[in-house]
């Protein structure tokens, strides 16, 4: 049975200037919070005005950021999302060093031994004339930069045929001479040697993964995301992030994949789904366990090995979670974050509580310098004690809610391609008038019985 036409009308009205209040609230409320000179939040502008004055809360030791790419700020003509940059806080929340130079960073780790050097992985795209034929390619590389000189010094590099899924995410040091590589381009992950350039290790995930599994095979089957150093039982190891396949897994240098210590599996997003920087916490700190950013799932995870299986021994998310993509055990006790959809790292304390927090856009992996590379200072979940903490679905307004029923890939993927100030609400609002104006046109339209007649002069008439 048809509504009325005043009531239609009426509940559409409605709908449009819910709406509509809902967007400009958001875009005020962005301004109210953001530089008022450029419109950008104060610690971006910070970055490119050479501000040193603290733009985040004191904390110890500072941290190091690494941006996939920036949609805040960019140069003139450059398109959102065109640059990415690198970024040191200091101990008092000052601005220590800031570059922009690369297309991409990605892994940042600080280099062993000193306290003021780190050394990150990057990626370049080139013209067509260094491509070899190809119209796009991507240099990928690993680069050292002292934050307090600004001294650099080139690591490895390669070049790479395209751009989107051949870009390299992380690079992990064995030692003073060799460096572990996850190989997005091809699949795999290797051990180069710095010294000579060879290859003295490979793993191809094909040689155990069957290319219906994942993604579209070639063009982005694994997404190898991450790859980290570790022993198994006293024995090299590798631990491959197959986002894609939605694992984690260990691959022993000699014996190869290690089956029954594989972390998720293809589809089975209740346990990982399409995770970021897993970091590995052996067992004399509480181990075996695996911290996780579990990106699409929203939120930080952590699985403690027991009996010879996984289970999920913590779990951490919040109203504003939206694609968290690293989390590093601090030896505090308290984890750091990055969050790229939600523009923030911040940092939890062993109560669950963030105590720390700066807007960043779209970080990738942050480091709080001083205490060791990734996890490796932290302890388990398990052997803290760490209380889990999940977003309250039920809380906020009646948008915030309806955005908690959506699926996380699909509340990502609208974040992910807006402007930096529509959140859920502004996109479930922008989502209601692209609907609702249409269809309260087509009605009126269909009820006004209006004619239209090519006559000359033209003449518009209701019959």
């Amino acid at each position: 049975m048809a509504l009325p036409h005043r009531i239609s009308r009426g509940l559409f009205a409605v709908l449009v200037l819910l709406s509509a209040v809902t967007l400009v609230g958001g875009y005020v409320e962005a301004e109210r919070t953001s530089d008022q000179v450029t419109g950008d939040p104060g610690v971006e502008q910070a970055f490119r005005t050479g501000d040193r004055s603290p733009v985040a809360e004191p904390r110890p030791n500072g941290t190091v950021v690494a941006t996939d790419s920036n949609a805040f700020v960019t140069d003139e003509n450059d398109a959102p999302r065109a640059q990415a940059e690198l970024v040191a806080f200091a101990p008092d929340g000052r601005i220590r060093y800031y570059e922009n130079r690369h297309t991409r960073y990605w892994d940042v780790d600080p280099v062993s031994g000193t306290d003021a050097t780190v050394e990150f992985v990057y990626a370049d795209h080139l013209e067509a004339d260094a491509c070899g034929g190809d119209s796009v390619c991507t240099r990928n590389g690993v680069e050292r930069v002292n934050l307090t000189t600004g001294e650099r010094t080139a690591v490895f590099s390669r070049i790479t045929p395209g751009k989107h899924s051949t870009r390299w995410h992380d690079v992990d040091r064995i030692d003073e001479e060799r460096l572990l590589v996850a190989d997005i381009d091809r699949d795999r992950v290797f051990v180069v040697n710095t010294t000579t350039e060879l290859t003295v290790w490979e793993w191809d995930a094909q040689s155990d993964y069957d290319v219906a599994s994942g993604g579209p095979f070639p063009d982005d089957w694994t997404h190898v995301n991450d790859v980290e150093y570790v022993e198994v039982d006293g024995r090299e190891a590798a631990m491959v992030s197959l986002r894609n396949q939605d694992q984690v897994a260990f691959v022993d240098f000699e014996r190869g994949l290690l089956d029954d210590w594989t972390l998720g599996s293809d589809g089975d997003y209740d346990t990982l789904y399409e995770q970021h920087n897993p970091d590995y916490i052996p067992p004399e700190r509480g181990g075996p366990a695996v911290l996780v950013a579990d990106s699409e799932n929203s939120r930080i995870v952590e699985y403690q090995r027991a009996n010879g299986s996984w289970e999920r021994s913590w779990t951490w998310s919040d109203q504003r979670m939206q694609w968290a993509r690293d989390a590093d055990r601090l030896p505090n006790g308290h984890t750091l974050v990055t969050d790229s959809n939600g523009d923030r790292v911040f940092e939890i304390d062993t109560d669950g509580e963030v105590v720390w927090s700066a807007t960043v856009g779209f970080p990738y992996e942050a480091e709080r310098l001083g205490t060791g590379d990734e996890s490796s200072g932290g302890e388990s979940a398990a052997s803290l004690g760490l209380p889990s903490r999940s977003a309250d679905s039920a809380g906020g307004s009646a948008l915030d809610r309806l955005a908690g029923a959506l699926p996380s890939k699909v509340v990502n993927g609208v974040s992910y391609l807006l402007p930096r100030w529509i959140g859920v609400p502004e996109g479930l609002a922008l989502l209601v008038l692209a609907v609702a104006i249409p269809a309260w046109s087509i009605i009126e339209y269909r009820r006004a019985s209006l004619t239209l007649e090519i006559r000359s002069p033209l003449r518009f008439e209701r019959r």
